[in-house]
């Protein structure tokens, strides 16, 4: 089975990384950029079938390791 780990700043939380890559994007001609926030992407492979214990298990990892919970949120999708 597949599944995606998204994590991403929680609303409110500066995003210095993602400033800078507003800037870079507007030096290079990039028009209509209006905000840039940044995030991780976690690619999974699960060796689980049951889909219900293996976003249980997903989200324990996110919670902790994959994931600042003070300061980030994060979804889990299963793929397949």
């Amino acid at each position: 089975m597949k599944a995606r780990v998204t994590v991403t700043l929680k609303t409110g939380i500066l995003d210095p990384q993602g400033k800078a890559i507003e800037g870079a994007l507007k030096s290079l001609g990039v028009d209509g950029v209006a905000s840039v926030r940044q995030g991780k992407v976690f690619d999974i492979e699960l060796a689980a079938a049951d889909k219900a214990k293996a976003e249980a298990a997903l989200k324990e990892a996110a919670d902790k390791l994959l994931a600042n919970t003070v300061i980030e949120n994060y979804r889990v999708e299963l793929l397949g």
